[in-house]
Order: C-alpha cells, then sequence, then structure tokens
C-alpha cells in the first residue's frame, strides 16, 4: 500500500467545507477525527460528492481487477459482508465454499487425484504469490540441511518483466532475484534465460501466465523441459511456480491444450487472482500446491482461540468472506461454458480493437491480446513529436483511463500504452474508445500542442 504522511496543523486548507442543506454546523478537520457526531446521511454526503473524483471504474482500462458483477453476486456480498473468513468454526459453509473452490481450480488445472492438491483462499495474488514462494524456499533449505549444505544465500529466478510483488518478496524475505532480462527478441523470460541463471542455490523459477506488460504468457513447457535438461545435466532439480495470476483462469477455458500447469510434473504450486479474470470484485486470490509435500508442515499453523482446530497459512488472518461466496457464486453461475464464453468475448474485442488501432496509422503493436484479452501498443516513428504519455493524458479528457509507461529493463527505451479488456467492456464500448484514440491523435498528427506531456510512469 502507499505510504501517507502525516499532515499536521489544522490551515484552512484541511477542512471540508459542507453544503448548507446538510445538517451540521460549520465544517469538519480533513486529518483529524470530528470532536462531535453528524448525521449518517451528511457523513454520506460528504463521502460520496468526494469520490465523484474518482472517475468510472469500467473506464478504467489500465487495472486487471473486475470493475462489473451481476446483482445477485453483489447482494450476495453484501449477505456476507459481515462474516471473517478466518473464523471457519463460527462460519462454516463459508469455509466449505471454499474448499469447494480450491477443490475446482485444482481440477481445472489438472492436478493429480493420487497426489492429494492442497491449497488456499488469499487476499490476492500478490499473498498468493508470497506464499508460494515461501513454500519453494522451506522446502530448498530443508533439502540443504539435510544435505549438510549451506541454506544462507537462496535466490529465486525470474524475467525482469515480474510483476512487483516477487520483487517484493526477495527484498521482504532476503532472498536473492535473479532478474533475467527480457529484450527486443523476447519480451518475457525464455527456457535458455531460466536454466542459464540456475544453481544450486536456487528456490525455484517463476513463470508468469500473463504478463502485466503486454499480456503474453510465457512458454512454461519449453522452461520446465529446459529445467529438465538441466537435472539430466547438473543434478540441480529446481521446481516451477506458475504465477497465474490472469492466465489461470483464461487459459484452461480458452486453451485447454495448452499444457502449463499441474501436468508438467515440475511445477509445483500456482496462483491466480479471483478478482482478476476470476470475475470477481477486489479482495481474492487462490494458490493450490500440487501436492501435500509441496507446502512444507513447518509454515502451517493450527490454531483453536476461534472456537475449533483450524490450520492455516497466510500473510493476513481476519478478512471478509464475501469474496469467496462470490467466487463460488461464479463457478457454479458460469461452469466451465460460461467461462469460456465470458473470456473468449473479452479476447475476441480485444483482438479486434487491436486491429483497428494498427489501422490507425500512427501505432505498432507490441502485442496482439491472443492470449490474454491484453495488449500493448507504441507509436510507429520513434521521433515522433509527441509521446504515448501525451496520448495517454489526451484520452483522460473523453474519459478513459490507458497507462503509458516504459518496458522492462533492457526494452526501458520501448515506452507503451497497454489496454486490458475485462468482462464488461462491450464491442461497443471499444468502439468509443477507437474514435476518442482517432480524435487525440488526428488532433496531434495535425500538429496541435494543446496537450503538455506527463511524464509519470505506470507502476506494475
Amino acid at each position: 500500500m502507499p505510504l501517507h504522511p502525516h499532515e499536521t496543523g489544522d490551515r484552512g486548507e484541511h477542512r471540508l467545507t459542507l453544503r448548507p442543506q446538510l445538517d451540521h454546523p460549520g465544517d469538519v478537520p480533513r486529518f483529524r477525527m470530528p470532536q462531535e457526531s453528524m448525521l449518517p446521511g451528511s457523513a454520506y454526503q460528504i463521502i460520496h460528492d468526494e469520490l465523484l473524483l474518482d472517475g468510472s471504474a469500467r473506464l478504467n482500462l489500465a487495472t486487471f481487477v473486475t470493475t462489473w458483477m451481476e446483482r445477485e453476486a453483489e447482494q450476495l456480498m453484501a449477505e456476507c459482508s459481515a462474516k471473517n473468513m478466518i473464523d471457519k468454526d463460527e462460519y462454516p459453509q463459508t469455509a466449505e465454499l471454499e474448499k469447494r473452490c480450491v477443490n475446482m481450480l485444482a481440477d481445472l488445472w489438472n492436478a493429480s487425484h493420487a497426489e492429494d492438491a492442497t491449497g488456499c483462499s488469499t487476499t490476492g495474488s500478490s499473498e498468493a504469490c508470497m506464499l508460494g514462494a515461501l513454500a519453494l524456499k522451506w522446502r530448498w533449505r530443508q533439502r540443504r540441511q539435510a544435505a549438510g549444505l549451506p541454506a544462507d544465500r537462496p535466490n529465486l529466478v525470474m524475467g525482469s518483466n515480474v510483476q512487483v510483488c516477487w520483487e517484493k518478496f526477495c527484498r521482504y524475505w532476503d532472498v536473492e532475484e535473479r532478474l533475467v532480462p527480457v529484450g527486443p527478441e523476447a519480451t518475457c523470460l525464455t527456457p535458455e534465460g531460466a536454466a542459464a541463471a540456475c544453481d544450486e542455490n536456487t528456490i525455484g523459477v517463476v513463470a508468469i501466465l500473463g504478463s502485466t506488460y503486454d499480456g503474453i504468457y510465457e512458454p512454461v513447457e519449453a522452461i520446465s523441459a529446459a529445467l529438465d535438461d538441466l537435472q539430466e545435466r547438473t543434478g540441480l532439480d529446481v521446481p516451477i511456480h506458475v504465477d497465474g495470476a490472469s492466465g489461470g483462469m483464461v487459459a484452461p477455458f480458452l486453451e485447454p491444450e495448452l499444457v502449463w500447469d499441474f501436468r508438467l510434473p515440475r511445477v509445483h504450486s500456482i496462483n491466480t487472482s479471483g478478482h482478476k479474470y476470476g470475475l470477481v470484485y477486489p479482495g481474492v486470490g487462490w494458490i493450490v500446491w500440487r501436492d501435500a509435500e509441496s507446502l512444507p508442515d513447518e509454515l502451517v499453523f493450527n490454531v483453536d482461540y476461534l472456537g475449533g482446530h483450524m490450520p492455516t497459512f497466510a500473510l493476513n488472518f481476519s478478512r471478509p468472506g464475501a469474496q469467496i461466496v462470490a467466487q463460488y457464486y461464479n463457478f457454479i453461475r458460469l461452469g466451465r461454458e460460461g467461462y469460456g464464453r465470458v473470456q473468449g468475448e473479452s479476447r475476441e474485442t480485444a483482438a479486434w480493437l487491436a486491429g483497428k488501432i494498427e489501422e490507425l496509422g500512427p501505432f505498432t503493436l507490441v502485442s496482439r491480446g491472443d492470449q490474454l484479452p491484453v495488449f500493448a501498443f507504441r507509436l510507429t516513428d520513434p521521433d515522433s513529436p509527441y509521446t504515448v504519455f501525451d496520448i495517454s493524458e489526451a484520452l483522460r479528457a473523453h474519459g478513459w483511463l490507458v497507462p503509458a509507461y516504459t518496458m522492462p529493463p533492457n526494452l526501458e527505451h520501448l515506452a507503451v500504452l497497454r489496454i486490458v479488456v475485462r468482462n464488461g467492456f462491450s464491442r461497443d464500448m471499444a468502439g468509443l474508445l477507437l474514435d476518442a484514440l482517432r480524435k487525440v491523435t488526428d488532433r496531434h498528427e495535425e500538429g496541435s500542442r494543446s496537450m503538455a506531456p506527463a511524464k509519470a510512469g505506470f507502476s506494475h
């Protein structure tokens, strides 16, 4: 989460002026708790008015997070908002729904019935990634200690295009991050790059099923084969964690023949975001390990002070059960056929929009939205008098949030725009975005300099 400084003093700009119709005298401090209470309607109106500045989440094409759900799902979430997910003894049926979701995901990702896959829900993919990496680190350390070898210099191999949660894990848990550079030939981790970066201290390799930079899938099967070859040559047995934050809920429905999951013995764990292409509002992720051996017992805590025996593996403790219920709702409401229809529609819209943007002239596609419903594009002319940051800023005036940013190290000279197509972003809405983009580029092509460039980057 972002850090916020402590605002001191009580200057006029630190106070909120209220509407005269509200039944509350004067104004209220912005950064201090008011001394007196106010009516609920007054508090609601103050906050409601300020939140108008957030803009429309549906027009935010930067986020992978779900921005639309069915009314019935929203009603279930409202009914479960007071349930603490961690209190499984008090809310046993919510816990049962969580168990069912884990089993459905294990089946979706082709876990073997003979291996007893295990998993849990999390607050999102970032927590799930860290749990997966912790299990990799513990298993590596156990093997090293059992062999009488030092275990004080672990490293984790991944492409430099990883989401920032992986860099956080390495820093917070004292693991060397082995970032394999990307380049013009490949914007993601390659099998050769992954194998070359591994050594006896490597706890695992992270393969991403859907890069946040351009939406492409890393070649998990080929990476696994390269690590098989590495083991044959050197004896190093390096496991894979698949970060399927987005692709884990797209590939099984649209490309069931793509081998990336537990069909590969080297894949020990997989995570996904329920609140991305799992189609749930923010606040839920999932991780599944292929077998009990892949999750060391030392990482699992058993607590009983909530009224019953409960094993738990999490970075958080209390959290709402509403998103779990909403995930189960989507699973039984849509089924495999429905998820395939929803994700297929998103990908068709992404591919159509990418093609239309390519036809505009000034842009070249970096990816085409034919894996994840996500694509990136750049300016064709490197000497263009305007930048992708100008385009991004101009689109905001039309209500659209389309992020502009530079690509990972070794490609940081390449600045792109990226569009994430999600459930609820229809072909009609894509057409409206295309019209806005055409107007913006036409104005720039005609030499208009009415919009100052915004040089801020986009955080992954």
